[in-house]
């Protein structure tokens, strides 16, 4: 997502600047109005591609999910006790751990200090508290239902937490197995092969075919390891480039891997649990339902659902159904399509998208079993191909040469 650095101007009059995420020039001006700032200006923070390059492989001070649900459960049941909120982050800023984190809560704290409301405070770092963590904590502030709202968000952020764990589960395995194939391959080809060439070359015999072509992958593969890894590297920087910083990049990309065989079910299952996880959650909270949709748009993690989705808040505000843009986008299954009409006519759409999203999640863990159980023969059966190719390969002419002497 594109950063802009912005001036504006509180309500005291003092110009303020910093920098803030947003999908358009217009969601930045949308979200300073919120937080009760007057734009000056707002321009989007501009990179070259190696400054691009750099952000992709560095690794941030970033505050994770785990401190997340902590804080909203500690900060929750400070609230729920009738403990000011100044007083609140007051005991949690001793109890983070994450420096990075512990920062940005004094600075929430300062800010409430001064005036600001909790969401406005919370709104001035997008990076930690995002969209859906603002918006529902707007909605807790109004209602003066804060604690309950805090709840359950640390409550769907441990749902987010699980189906992480569950995607980690799945990608692993393979994962680790086609490093040490890829490893074990690069050893027998720098430092195994060129040992048997010099013994072919003893012979002074023709090799077959097979093993010339081996050789002659070993030769190159040893000459220019390093000039090959280098354009490996480039390859997949530009391939995250196309697809995080171009819409249609990052489209392609997501409709593919929705597709994929095996996998793609998977991911799909993901993003229907995603997707009625966080529209639920945002309904309960008292959050409108078009931004709600925004927000679940947004979020998604696809671009495909993200376009239904948004879609679906077009007909809302056309006053038509949710359903008919989910059904055309081709990711959402019957069911679920079935389950969110009824909920949209029945008024009870919160309660049947979480039970959407529990039926999933029970769908995802048997999909990552099953996959686990598919892809560990996959697998070995593939690395036995390869290797075995290899080492019969560079037995091929001793088994030429024993036939020879044993002929004479």
């Amino acid at each position: 997502m594109p950063i802009y650095i912005y001036k504006a101007r509180n309500m005291d009059g003092t110009v303020v600047a910093g920098k803030i995420e947003a999908e358009t020039q217009r969601s930045v001006i949308m979200k300073l109005k919120q937080q009760h700032l007057m734009v000056i200006s707002a321009e989007e923070e501009r990179a070259n591609i190696f400054g691009r390059a750099l952000d992709i492989l560095k690794f941030k001070d970033h505050v994770g999910l785990k401190d997340l649900v902590l804080f909203s459960r500690q900060l929750a049941t400070l609230i729920n006790a009738g403990i000011p909120i100044v007083q609140c982050l007051n005991v949690l800023i001793d109890q983070v751990d994450n420096k990075n984190f512990k920062k940005i809560i004094m600075t929430v704290r300062e800010d409430i200090e001064k005036g600001a409301s909790i969401t406005m405070a919370m709104g001035k770092h997008p990076g930690v508290f995002n969209q859906l963590y603002t918006s529902m904590i707007k909605s807790g502030e109004s209602g003066g239902v804060l604690d309950e709202v805090l709840e359950r968000i640390a409550s769907y952020l441990e749902s987010v937490q699980s189906l992480r764990r569950k995607v980690q589960t799945a990608m692993a395995y393979p994962g680790v197995v086609s490093c040490i194939a890829v490893g074990i391959v690069m050893f027998l080809l720098i430092f195994v092969i060129p040992a048997f060439k010099d013994v072919f070359e003893s012979f002074g015999a023709k090799l077959p075919l097979p093993t010339m072509l081996l050789i002659m992958l070993s030769d190159f593969i040893k000459s220019y390891i390093i000039w090959f890894l280098l354009c490996l590297a480039g390859v997949f920087v530009l391939l995250r480039l196309l697809i995080t910083k171009t819409e249609k990049g990052r489209l392609t990309f997501d409709a593919f891997i929705l597709k994929i065989p095996v996998f793609g079910t998977l991911f799909r299952k993901i993003a229907v649990t995603r997707f009625a996880r966080t529209l639920g959650t945002l309904v309960r909270s008292g959050v409108s339902i078009l931004e709600a949709l925004e927000i679940v748009a947004k979020t998604s993690g696809n671009k495909v659902v993200e376009m239904a989705v948004m879609g679906a808040r077009t007909s809302i505000r056309e006053g038509e159904r949710i359903t008919d843009p989910l059904r055309e986008c081709g990711v959402f299954p019957p069911m679920v399509i079935q389950m969110v009409s009824v909920g949209e006519e029945t008024g009870a759409l919160d309660t049947m998208l979480m039970k959407i999203a529990d039926y999933y999640d029970r769908e995802v863990d048997s999909a990552v079993s099953a996959l686990a159980s598919l892809i560990e023969p996959l697998l070995m059966v593939v690395l036995g191909i390869v290797v075995g190719g290899i080492v019969i390969c560079m037995y091929l002419p001793i088994f030429m040469i024993a036939t020879l002497v044993s002929g004479q």
